[in-house]
């Protein structure tokens, strides 16, 4: 059960990042391409997606609701990933949301709200 612990806790620290997240970038930022905390936070959930569904899932359940607009972000591309119908439905809640965070596409920065985002997302003009 040792490996359960160390899993969680994992799991538990990708979440608290993304949870505070600012930034919504998935990729490398900047001409020297650096992974943002938050990024490698979902990377890792990513991961425990395809390791542990049910436990990881409650955390990216938990991030939809309780996130940044980041976070909240973060959590509906993930769904997405794993659960194409649970995506469209997190965006779909999620384009009625003006919360604002900044957005990386490589070097390019912007700013977005989740109506914005997500409206994107829907038409499947996003990332």
């Amino acid at each position: 059960m040792v490996g359960f612990g160390k899993r969680d806790r994992e799991l538990d620290a990708a979440v608290e990042e993304i949870g505070k997240a600012d930034t919504l970038a998935f990729g490398g930022v900047g001409f020297a391409g650096q992974i943002l905390p938050a990024t490698e936070a979902y990377r890792r959930l990513a991961q425990g997606l395809h390791e542990d569904p049910d436990r990881a899932r409650k955390k990216v359940d938990w991030l939809l609701a309780h996130g940044s607009p980041a976070g909240r972000a973060y959590a509906a591309a993930l769904l997405d990933g794993v659960d194409p119908a649970a995506g469209r439905a997190a965006w779909e809640r999620l384009r009625h949301d003006d919360g604002e965070f900044t957005t990386f596409s490589g070097c390019v920065m912007g700013r977005a709200t989740l109506r914005e985002y997500a409206t994107e997302r829907l038409a499947g003009d996003a990332p």
